[in-house]
């Protein structure tokens, strides 16, 4: 009886299909109406804004300006790096992705997820499901926030209590642990609800988490360069309290809100409460100079309709 030869072959998946972008409403008009709302609510808020009294107080030191731009540049970098590899995004994408940040801090809490899907639509390479990939982008980093957050508080929850919030540090640090509670639901129902390939996910967990760690640490150096004599323990907990902020849906400006909290818990004429305003207020001129000068840029020369 003969012998029936085995022969191996190599499994041939078929590609991912490019997105076909058709010429209608959503494609054509969506970012070009949400770079509008920037620059409306840009301009709206710079007009109430003391800019010169502001930057009396800003350090002239090139350290500290050089810090203050990583901290700011460190967040769309590092989305471009996630949406480089998945949508091979070209370098002018990164001003894309700043708007998407802008919009998120001025105008609405997630618009700029919308923006940059109606960006993206006309300026990348997208394959497979292009909304589904910006909902996973946006979920991992919401459960990476949770997680760094719930540690930092474990980690402060004694400094935490000098900030006298009203409530005992332990409760505190329970509150937090309760944000655990939406990210294990997603790491159990990961299946149904991301739709990018576990590989993928990982690597954007990882570089969610790089983020994460980088911006905060940007943030207690750009303060400790004004304040150098304050004990880190004061940056550690301050830093948690930006973090538990910074999770709050749908808030713009939430640097305002953070400093505003700190005026409330430590007092307005304390020296902390004014580099944090100070900070959080330098913030936002950046964001709303930014955000009109790229969106009145895109408004110009954006596409016209044939």
């Amino acid at each position: 009886m003969s012998e029936l030869p085995l022969t191996l072959t190599r499994v041939q998946f078929p590609p991912l299909k490019p997105t076909i972008v058709r010429k209608n409403f959503l494609g054509r008009w969506l970012a070009p109406l949400l770079s509008a709302a920037i620059l409306i609510a840009a301009l709206w808020q710079l007009r109430g804004l003391d800019v010169a009294g502001m930057l009396r107080l800003v350090p002239r030191s090139p350290l500290f300006w050089t810090i203050f731009a990583l901290g700011y540049l460190v967040t769309p970098f590092s989305e471009w790096v996630i949406y480089r590899r998945l949508w091979q995004l070209p370098p002018s994408g990164i001003f894309a992705l700043l708007r998407k940040r802008i919009s998120n801090e001025i105008v609405l809490g997630y618009s700029g997820e919308l923006y940059f899907y109606g960006w993206a639509r006309k300026h990348a390479s997208m394959v497979g499901t292009p909304f589904g990939a910006i909902k996973d982008v946006s979920i991992l980093s919401a459960v990476v926030a949770n997680v760094c957050t719930l540690v930092l508080a474990v980690v402060s929850w004694q400094a935490l209590g000098a900030l006298h919030l009203g409530t005992d540090a332990k409760v505190m640090t329970v509150s937090a642990a309760s944000m655990a509670i939406p990210s294990l639901i997603t790491l159990v129902l990961r299946k149904k609800l991301l739709t990018l390939p576990r590989a993928e996910l990982n690597r954007i967990a990882v570089i969610h988490l790089l983020r994460i760690v980088a911006t905060t640490l940007f943030a207690a150096l750009l303060w400790a360069a004004v304040m150098p004599t304050a004990p880190i323990a004061w940056w550690l907990a301050l830093a948690t309290l930006r973090l538990l902020v910074s999770r709050l849906p749908l808030l713009p400006n939430k640097d305002i809100v953070f400093a505003g909290l700190v005026a409330f818990t430590v007092g307005r004429t304390s020296e902390v409460t004014a580099v944090l305003t100070m900070i959080a207020g330098l913030w936002l001129v950046t964001h709303l100079l930014l955000g009109a000068a790229l969106t009145a840029v895109e408004l110009v020369t954006m596409e016209r309709p044939k």
